[in-house]
Order: C-alpha cells, then sequence, then structure tokens
C-alpha cells in the first residue's frame, strides 16, 4: 500500500501534480503583411512613375496612404543628381501607415549603353561588359550600384539575362552580355548583377523567360516568341536559374508570348510566373512585370483586365509608368478584396516578399 501511494506521489509529480488538460499554445503574432488593411495590401503590388522633375501631389498623397511599395524614375524625371536625390529623399520621408515605415523601392533602368538614366557607370553597353568578361563585368555591377545608391536608388532594373538570338531587337540594341547562356551567366548573374548586390542595391533580372528572339521592343509590338519549350529551358532559362540559386532579389515578367506555355503573355500566365519561374526554377524573390503601358500589354486588353491578368498569374509587382494608372489599379484590388473577388490569402505572400525586401534595402547603401 506505501509503495502504491509512493508512486502516485511520483506519477502527480511528474505530471504537474493536477489532471488539467494542457495550455492552449499562444497564438503566432500576425505578420506584418497579415496586420496591413486592404488598401495597404492593394498598394503593396504596386510600383509607379511620373512625369516631369517634380513629383505631383497625387503621388505623394498615393505614397502618405500606403497606396504604392515604390517608384520608378525616367530620364524625365532626373535633372540632376543632386535634384534627384533631394527628390528620392523627400520620398522616402513622406509618413506612411504602421507597417509600411521601411525604405520605398526606388528603381531605375541602368543597364548601360542605349538604356541609362543617369550619367556614369556602367561604362559601357552590356555586348561590350560581357566581351571583356566577369571580373570586369562585377567592376562594372559594384561601380553602378555605388553610383546609383548615391543618390537614393535602391533598385537598378538590370541585368538584362536574355540571349542575343541573330537578329533580335536585344542584339541591335547591344542590351545582352552575349548569345551563349554561359557568357550572360558570368557576366550578367556572377558579374554585373552579383556585383549590384554587393554593394546594396537589388539587381532585377529580365525578362523571363527570354526576350532574345524577340524582334522587336515589346514596348512597341507584341511579339511571339516560338521557340520550343526545351529551347527555352536549355539556354533562354539558365541564366535566370543561375540568378536565382545566387539569391538574386527580383525577376521581371517578359510582355512577349511564349506559345510552348501559354498564348497570352508571359506576364499575364500563371503556367510561367507560378509554374515555370517558382514551380520549376524555384525562385523565392520578388517578381514584376514589365511596364504595363507596353504596347504589347494594352493589345492585351483594357487596363482592368491587364491588372487582374497580372495578379492572376503570381507577380508580386505591377509596374505603371503612370501613377494615375497605378492609382486606379490600387482602388479596382481594395474593391476586389473587399468583396472577396480576389483572395486576401492568396496577396499576403506577395506583399510578404515585397515587405521583405523594402526592409533588406537602405537607401543610399550603394
Amino acid at each position: 500500500m506505501v509503495v502504491l501511494s509512493v508512486a502516485i506521489a511520483v506519477a502527480l509529480t511528474r505530471s504537474g501534480g493536477d489532471d488539467r488538460p494542457p495550455a492552449e499554445p499562444s497564438p503566432a503574432e500576425p505578420s506584418p503583411a497579415e496586420r496591413l488593411g486592404l488598401g495597404g495590401l492593394a498598394g503593396q503590388r504596386l510600383i509607379a512613375g511620373w512625369d516631369g522633375a517634380a513629383p505631383p501631389r497625387g503621388l505623394r498623397l498615393l505614397i502618405r496612404s500606403g497606396g504604392l511599395a515604390g517608384v520608378i524614375l525616367f530620364d524625365d524625371n532626373i535633372a540632376s543628381g543632386r535634384r534627384v536625390r533631394r527628390t528620392i529623399e523627400g520620398l522616402q520621408a513622406i509618413k506612411r501607415p504602421d507597417g509600411l515605415g521601411d525604405p520605398l523601392l526606388v528603381m531605375v533602368d541602368q543597364e548601360g549603353g542605349q538604356v541609362k538614366r543617369l550619367p556614369g557607370p556602367p561604362e559601357a553597353s552590356a555586348e561590350v561588359i560581357g566581351t571583356r568578361g566577369q571580373s570586369y563585368a562585377l567592376e562594372q555591377g559594384g561601380k553602378t550600384a555605388r553610383s546609383i545608391g548615391g543618390v537614393g536608388f535602391n533598385v537598378d532594373l538590370a541585368p538584362v539575362l536574355d540571349i542575343a538570338r541573330p537578329g533580335s531587337a536585344i542584339e541591335r540594341e547591344d542590351r545582352a552580355f552575349g548569345d551563349q547562356s554561359g557568357q550572360v551567366i558570368a557576366a550578367g548573374v556572377n558579374g554585373f548583377g552579383a556585383g549590384l548586390q554587393s554593394r546594396g542595391v537589388a539587381a532585377t533580372a529580365k525578362h523571363f523567360p527570354g526576350l532574345g528572339a524577340a524582334e522587336t521592343n515589346t514596348d512597341l509590338a507584341s511579339q511571339r516568341i516560338t521557340l520550343s519549350k526545351d529551347e527555352l529551358r536549355s539556354a533562354d532559362e539558365q541564366p535566370f536559374e543561375a540568378f536565382s540559386r545566387r539569391g538574386g532579389e527580383l525577376v521581371m515578367l517578359s510582355l512577349a508570348t511564349y506559345p510552348a506555355f501559354a498564348d497570352r503573355p508571359a506576364a499575364f500566365s500563371k503556367k510561367i510566373v507560378t509554374g515555370e519561374l517558382r514551380g520549376r526554377l524555384g525562385f523565392e524573390g520578388v517578381t514584376i512585370t514589365d511596364g504595363l503601358g507596353a504596347a504589347a500589354a494594352e493589345e492585351f486588353g483594357p487596363r482592368r483586365e491587364v491588372a487582374l491578368a497580372a495578379i492572376g498569374a503570381g507577380n508580386d509587382l505591377l509596374l505603371y509608368s503612370d501613377w494615375r494608372a497605378a492609382r486606379r489599379t490600387a482602388a479596382l484590388l481594395r474593391k476586389r478584396l473587399l468583396t472577396g473577388r480576389l483572395s486576401r490569402a492568396d496577396f499576403e505572400p506577395s506583399v510578404a516578399r515585397v515587405l521583405g525586401l523594402r526592409a533588406r534595402l537602405i537607401p543610399g547603401s550603394g
């Protein structure tokens, strides 16, 4: 009897001395994306530009309300290095809603050659950089990051990772690092892109799954690239796979159509954005469309259809050169979220990736 009493006492001691059920685990803290209202959720899917040197009041109000994840600057926004620095500092200083205080994404197309918004590096076109090899490309990427980071840009919409096929627009414009995937990987991924990111400027690989066979720039006309899946995967996608493996921050989706995958532009195809880029290649960074004011996007359909197709395909960010178009899209997305026609659960992973990128970038870190 004594033995039995001791055994019971030991058992009670080990179990905590009572028969209460185990405590419920504390609920997990909501993530930054989960804490945002619908307007903030919609806004974190959008990048916008404007006309002229000074950002208009409507753009600044959109930022103040949390209606943009960032901005893009073009030639007419950049009068001088000192002026653009003040402009970017002013935009970053705008008070934003709780949870959105990290730096805005401030983007620029600084490829070199014909596509270059600011003076200074890169000191050659991608074609020339590619011929001079990985070390030179790495140096040029680092110099470019110091230059554009010094005035406040934290995202370069470069490197172009398209393979220059004979007769293509990319080849004529000297925007590709080479006509072989190995050369593009060495100069574009391990060189220029790595140089940008080593200095705190996020690199953007473009234009997935490869625009190197397009005869015309998609800014000017729709393009159909009739390469087979095997050709695209064994050549054109290889630099993007290398970029993904190296931890590249952003990938821009092409506006050309690839019938081997889908009968619509890549940026509007879930098979390409979600299936091919994220699923097959394992890309975990932020996806962004090419500019949705391009002819190839406008020929696809009305603005609302374009925006919903881009969101449905799985793009994290939609890129607009006109802030007013972005504002209209923000209203559309918010309304669809409110009525349940767009799922908040589907939105939050994209917004989490965008907020994560913003949190990692420091203005002027180049």
